[in-house]
C-alpha cells in the first residue's frame, strides 16, 4: 500500500513511504500521477483545490488552501493556512453514545492501598519541596536502590526533583504545593519521604496543609534540623523500605486502572497508526469501568467540538468549552496566538496545520464519552474518558497526568523520545521505522504493523495484554533505564 486515505470525504492522501515526482500511485479515488516528491507521511491531493478551499483530512477542515493545488501535488505548510482564532462560541450537540468493544481482560496484579486506591507500582519516592535539597534528595535515593534488594515488595526509589518551591508567589507557589500533594498521595508509592531545607517558603509545615495527616505513608525531614541530613536520612529511608515492603501484589479488578493519554514528536501517521490504536484500548479499558485521561490541551484546538459532543452531560459540556477557551486565553495574555504549533519536528513529519495536529491527537480519545474536567493540580475523580488541563509540552503534561493519578501512560510518538515521567510511560511508535530503530531503546510497541496489515482489534488486544503486564509488575523499556522525570508548570513571578 502507497498512502492512504483516512476519510472518504478527504480531499488529500498521506503517502506510507517516499513517492517520487511522475509516478503513478493507486488511492482509493483512482489513480494519480504526483506532481512533486512526497515524504512518508506527507499529504498529496486527490484532485485540484481551488484557493480558500478547505483541505480535509480525517472528514475535517484542517487549514485552507492559500493558492489553488494542482491534483497530485503536495499538499503541507507552504500552500495550507489555519483557520484557527481566538476563544470560541460552542454548541452542545450530543452524539449518540458509540457502543464500545469488551476485553477478555479482567483484573490485574496490583497493591491494594489502604484508603481503597490501588497502585501499580511499590515504590518509595523522595519528594523535596524546594530545589535546595535536590541533591540530598539524589543521595537518598542512591542509598535505598543499593538496598533494594533486601526488601522483595519495593520496586524502586525515586527522587522526585523539580526546580520550585521558593521565591515563588500567589498561585503560582499554590500550583507547586498542589502539584507536589498530588504525588505524596500516588497510590504508586507504598511511602515517601518529604525533605525540606527549612527556610523555603513551601516548607514543611506550610506544605503540610496541602497534604493528608492520617496518610502514615508519610515521613518528613528538614535538613537544617539535623546535625548530620545524610546519616538522618538514611535512617529515615530504612524506615521508608520497611514501610512499603508490608504490602505485596494481590489480584485487583481492571476497572481500578487508570492511563494517561500523551503523544510527542509526532508525524504524519500518529493520527493514523498509533493514535486510533491508543484510542481502541482506551475504549476497552473504559468499557471495564476503567479511566483514561487524555490532555494537551491545544492540540484539541480544532478538534474540540467532536470532544464537546461526546460529553455526557450538559455540565461536562461547559467544563469543556472552558477547559478550551480558557487555554486560549493564556496563551493570548503572554501576546502568542492559539495556532502556534506544530513543531519544527512535527512539520518535517508531515503535520501542517494545528488542526491537522489535533485531529490526529484526539484520536487517542477513542469514542468513549467524554465523562468529566480535570483541573491541572486536581485528581481524576470519575471513571471514564477525562480531559486534563495541561500544556502540549511532553514534560509538563506527562507530569500532569501523573499528578492526576493516572497509573501509567500510552505515549505514541512518530519521531522518537526517551523522555519518561514517575510512572511506567509504555511508548508506541506510528511506524516500523522507527520501532525497528529504537525498539528495545526507546519504544515498547509498533503501531506501524497497522500499514503492514495487522488488524487495529486484535493489535488493540494485544497492547492490552502488554499494559496489563506492566501494569502487574513487568518494567517498560524506559523504567529498564531508569528514566524518570517530573516536571511542573509554572505561570508566574519568581522574587
Amino acid at each position: 500500500m502507497q498512502c492512504v486515505i483516512i476519510n472518504p470525504e478527504d480531499v488529500v492522501a498521506v503517502a506510507l513511504s517516499d513517492l517520487k515526482k511522475g509516478s503513478v500511485v493507486s488511492t482509493a479515488a483512482g489513480e494519480i500521477t504526483l506532481a512533486d516528491d512526497i515524504t512518508f507521511g506527507h499529504k498529496f491531493a486527490l484532485r485540484d483545490i481551488a484557493k480558500d478551499e478547505p483541505i480535509i483530512k480525517y472528514g475535517y477542515p484542517i487549514g485552507r488552501a492559500v493558492c489553488a493545488i494542482k491534483k497530485g501535488a503536495h499538499v503541507h505548510s507552504h500552500n495550507v493556512r489555519t483557520n484557527l482564532k481566538g476563544a470560541g462560541s460552542y454548541e452542545y450537540c450530543k452524539t449518540e453514545p458509540a457502543v464500545l468493544r469488551k476485553s477478555s481482560v479482567t483484573t490485574f496484579e496490583g497493591y491494594l492501598r489502604p484508603d481503597g486506591q490501588v497502585g501499580i507500582r511499590n515504590e518509595v519516592w523522595i519528594i523535596p519541596t524546594v530545589f535546595c535539597v535536590n541533591h540530598i534528595a539524589r543521595e537518598l535515593e542512591a542509598y535505598a536502590r543499593q538496598k533494594l534488594d533486601l526488601y522483595a515488595h519495593v520496586d524502586g526509589c525515586y527522587a522526585l526533583t523539580h526546580p520550585y518551591g521558593c521565591s515563588q508567589m500567589g498561585e503560582d507557589q499554590t500550583t507547586t504545593q498542589k502539584i507536589l500533594s498530588c504525588f505524596c498521595r500516588h497510590p504508586n508509592a507504598g511511602a515517601v519521604l518529604v525533605l525540606g531545607l527549612g527556610c523555603e517558603n513551601n516548607n514543611i509545615e506550610v506544605f503540610k496543609k496541602y497534604l493528608d495527616p492520617d496518610d502514615d505513608r508519610l515521613m518528613f525531614l528538614n535538613t537544617q534540623d539535623v546535625e548530620d541530613e545524610l546519616e538522618s536520612g538514611f535512617a529515615v529511608m530504612d524506615r521508608l523500605l520497611e514501610k512499603a515492603s508490608s504490602c505485596s501484589r494481590q489480584p485487583v479488578p481492571l476497572s481500578k486502572l487508570r492511563i494517561g493519554l500523551k503523544c510527542g514528536g509526532s508525524d504524519g501517521l500518529s493520527g493514523i497508526t498509533a493514535n486510533p490504536l491508543i484510542g481502541r484500548v482506551s475504549d476497552l479499558l473504559v468499557a471495564a469501568g476503567g479511566t483514561s485521561v487524555m490532555t494537551e490541551v491545544p492540540e484539541m484546538f480544532g478538534a474540540e467540538q467532536i470532544l464537546m459532543n461526546r460529553a455526557v452531560s450538559e455540565d461536562v459540556f461547559r467544563q469543556t468549552v472552558s477547559l478550551i477557551n480558557d487555554f486560549k486565553e493564556y496563551f493570548r495574555s503572554h501576546g502568542e496566538t492559539v495556532s502556534e504549533n506544530p513543531s519544527p519536528g512535527n512539520k518535517a513529519g508531515g503535520i501542517t496545520t494545528l488542526e491537522d495536529k489535533s485531529l490526529g491527537c484526539v484520536q487517542k480519545g477513542g469514542k468513549a464519552e467524554v465523562n468529566g474536567v480535570v483541573r491541572y493540580g486536581d485528581t481524576v475523580r470519575n471513571s471514564g474518558l477525562n480531559l486534563l488541563q495541561a500544556p502540549g509540552n511532553d514534560g509538563v503534561s506527562c507530569s500532569a497526568l501523573a499528578a492526576a493519578g493516572c497509573h501509567l501512560i500510552l505515549f505514541s510518538t512518530g519521531r522518537g523520545t526517551p523522555f519518561s515521567t514517575v510512572i511506567p510511560t509504555i511508548k508506541i511508535s506510528t511506524n516500523t521505522a522507527l520501532y525497528e530503530k529504537k525498539g528495545g531503546n526507546w519504544i515498547d510497541f509498533n503501531a506501524g504493523s497497522v500499514v503492514d496489515g495487522a488488524n487495529f482489534d486484535e493489535l488493540a488486544d494485544e497492547l492490552l495484554d502488554y499494559i496489563v503486564s506492566i501494569a502487574s509488575g513487568e518494567s517498560s523499556v524506559s523504567e529498564k533505564r531508569g528514566f524518570h522525570e517530573m516536571l511542573i508548570w509554572k505561570d508566574g513571578v519568581t522574587m
